[in-house]
């Protein structure tokens, strides 16, 4: 009979030890792919960014694809914040008013989806001032979230 107890307690010691591997792999998962998210937005913000510091000639078509592809992102972002992560032992640079204060986060991703709409638009004027004017507003968007929202 005992070695039916211990047989018993090693299987739940077990399956309790895979559920806690199942669900600090599911947090990473969840980290992951809002990073992947945020690499994506970098990636395309960048190219416009570039312009704004005259490090890279000024290419309106460029701009609004890339402008085009964050505004497509930016309701990603929230959605990508779905699972709680803050007791995990994920790393991540997430603040936890993502998860007590979701209504303002979400409303910073729509207004990043905003700004990025408006520099696509500004973009297809091909007015370089109209542009770069509006690029800065998608960089203060980004900011104004990552300065609530983001660990450095």
């Amino acid at each position: 009979m005992m070695k039916l107890g211990v047989l018993a307690l090693g299987a739940l010691l077990t399956a309790q030890a895979v559920h806690a591997q199942d669900a600090s792999d599911s947090l990473q998962k969840a980290v992951d792919t809002r990073q992947a998210v945020f690499k994506v937005i970098n990636y395309n913000s960048e190219q416009f960014f570039q312009m704004m510091k005259n490090k890279a000639p000024f290419d309106a078509s460029v701009v609004q694809r890339a402008a085009g592809r964050i505004e497509m992102l930016a309701p990603m972002i929230p959605e990508a914040f779905a699972t709680d992560t803050r007791k995990g032992s994920a790393k991540t640079q997430a603040r936890e008013g993502i998860w007590t204060n979701a209504a303002d986060f979400k409303a910073k991703s729509e207004d990043l989806a905003r700004a990025a709409a408006a520099l696509s638009a500004a973009a297809r004027t091909g007015d370089k001032g109209a542009t770069m004017k509006a690029a800065g507003a998608v960089g203060k968007a980004c900011s104004a979230c990552h300065d609530n929202y983001k660990d450095k």
